[in-house]
């Protein structure tokens, strides 16, 4: 039985073998007067020297075989594919490949067999950079739309390889009692040693995972609007800023942007995690704050804020908060907040106000400082704070030396670009983008160099390319980390079905914002 098992297996790596397209530049072709049209978009980018290979498809329905030449620094690789079209390139070449052109270009020619022969594109090149990216960026995969919280997983793909982990995943199929919802995984500069994420509905509470362990903890006091939501950890201490927030969905039926999600109140908190204890930044009325950011120093915590009480409408007096909100739904504006915060004491300041996006009647969200503490990043659309699906949301710098804004034209696009995260060393971020097909978020990596400026955003490599058209899920909230997560899926499944979530003590944190008596919170000073 084991020879005959050996004998199938062998004569398959047989006909695999047999059947790969062999790499060989023509002697013979004639010059096209045109670049190579090849999917996913890969000239001119700049790369990490660890990135795995840029695999891509050439369109060319005339052709019946194609061969790819890469060279540059003494070194070369030739791949070659059938009428297909896929180059997929050997690992250990591409490798060597990177190592001798950092700081350099690799030319890239591209060959086509059509009927009357062999045709010889235009060459291009890209760049690879001095800098490497960190080795690993996780993400949600979700459907676009969905009733149902199933078939929900979070993943971590290792952008030196093509290996991809689930984190992770909750039941594939719709079953009583057992479905929920995951969320908002965060680490903690960078590093998976201490990293969490939110479980929704059924199972529900947010897992921390420190010294290779889970526990789940929930906040529940009456002071607190709902459990944490958007999660920041701290750079140092063992704590965690969450926003809070009571979050709504509304669906469109004459809009291109068929879905809407708003706040109808949120705060911030502060979570020791070491003490299990909760307590307020900000709490009030009439001011939504969300996304909390800590600037890598972790003195200043940056967050978005939008204050409604203009937008409720006094004659409907019965009416929700929620339902007044949904008739001025693109009145909504968030502008950037700062916040210093004193670690010794664990004490904050007073608000100060970053970007006052509402009176340019545009709106911001997801702040992210970058490493060394030079930039933010954050995305300005015309409303709201769920840009993940407004076309209109793009990523904008703010330099905090200089207090210059502007957006990144070098890396935007016409339709929705958003959440993002920071290579640790600064060089290279990762964001979610609607670019390709204007329905589903891909990632896609830019080079960020030391004046401010970024790079064309390249799309993240895949064994097979194809794989970035056939997938029918969207990536969601890319957070990137210098080292693999360590705990085992399940480790997290054991947690999360089998233990119920532990409350946090709520302790009142004497220098928090609290402004409950219908005035907007204290007047932010500008810097």
């Amino acid at each position: 039985m084991r020879r005959q098992i050996l004998y199938i297996l062998c004569s398959l790596l047989f006909i695999l073998v047999g059947c790969k397209q062999k790499a060989e530049l023509p002697s013979q072709f004639s010059e096209a007067n045109a670049e190579a049209k090849i999917y996913p978009d890969y000239k001119d980018v700049v790369v990490p020297p660890n990135i795995a290979p840029l695999n891509f498809i050439v369109t060319d329905s005339a052709a019946t075989a194609f061969v790819t030449h890469l060279q540059g620094g003494g070194k070369e690789l030739l791949a070659a594919a059938s009428d297909n079209g896929v180059i997929k390139m050997d690992s250990t070449e591409w490798r060597a490949l990177l190592e001798a052109n950092k700081g350099g270009e690799v030319k890239v020619d591209v060959y086509a067999k059509r009927d009357g022969g062999w045709v010889h594109f235009k060459p291009y090149k890209f760049s690879i950079a001095e800098e490497p990216i960190d080795a690993f960026v996780s993400y949600r995969l979700i459907e676009p739309g969905y009733e149902l919280y199933r078939q929900l997983g979070i993943y971590q793909r290792n952008l030196t390889t093509f290996d991809e982990k689930p984190i992770y995943e909750n039941n594939r199929q719709y079953a009583e009692g057992e479905n929920h919802c995951i969320n908002c995984h965060n680490f903690q500069m960078g590093s998976t040693e201490n990293m969490l994420f939110h479980v929704r509905s059924n199972h529900s509470g947010t897992i921390i995972v420190q010294n290779g362990k889970a526990h789940k903890i929930q906040f529940k006091d009456s002071t607190i609007i709902t459990s944490g939501v958007y999660p920041s950890w701290h750079p140092t201490e063992n704590l965690v800023a969450f926003s809070t927030n009571k979050t709504g969905q509304v669906f469109h039926l004459y809009h291109p942007e068929k879905i809407e999600v708003m706040d109808e109140r949120s705060d911030l908190l502060l979570y020791d995690v070491a003490k299990n204890e909760v307590s307020h930044i900000i709490r009030t009325t009439y001011d939504l704050e969300t996304f909390p950011c800590w600037a890598p120093d972790g003195r200043t915590l940056y967050y978005c804020t939008s204050y409604i009480k203009p937008l409720l409408i006094p004659e409907l007096p019965d009416s929700t908060v929620t339902q007044q909100l949904l008739l001025k739904y693109d009145s909504l504006r968030y502008n950037l907040m700062s916040i210093p915060f004193d670690p010794a004491t664990r004490s904050f300041g007073q608000p100060q106000l970053e970007i006052d996006a509402a009176s340019e009647q545009k709106s911001i969200s997801v702040p992210r400082v970058s490493p060394d503490g030079r930039y933010i990043l954050y995305t300005k659309g015309d409303y709201g704070q769920f840009h993940i699906w407004h076309k209109s949301s793009d990523l904008w710098v703010k330099d905090l030396q200089t207090g210059e804004c502007r957006p990144l034209q070098e890396a935007n696009s016409d339709d929705v670009d958003s959440f993002h995260s920071w290579s640790s060393n600064g060089r290279w971020f990762v964001f979610s983008s609607r670019r390709m097909d204007h329905n589903y978020s891909r990632l896609f990596v830019a080079y960020f160099d030391k004046q401010g400026r970024a790079r064309k955003p390249f799309l993240i490599p895949q064994e097979d390319p194809e794989w970035n058209v056939l997938l029918l899920k969207s990536y969601n909230v890319p957070e990137m980390s210098r080292d693999a997560v360590r705990i085992s899926l399940e480790a997290l499944h054991k947690c999360i079905y089998d233990t119920e979530a532990e409350n946090a003590v709520y302790k009142p944190n004497p220098t928090a914002i609290v402004k409950l008596d219908g005035v907007t919170g204290a007047s932010p000073k500008k810097p």
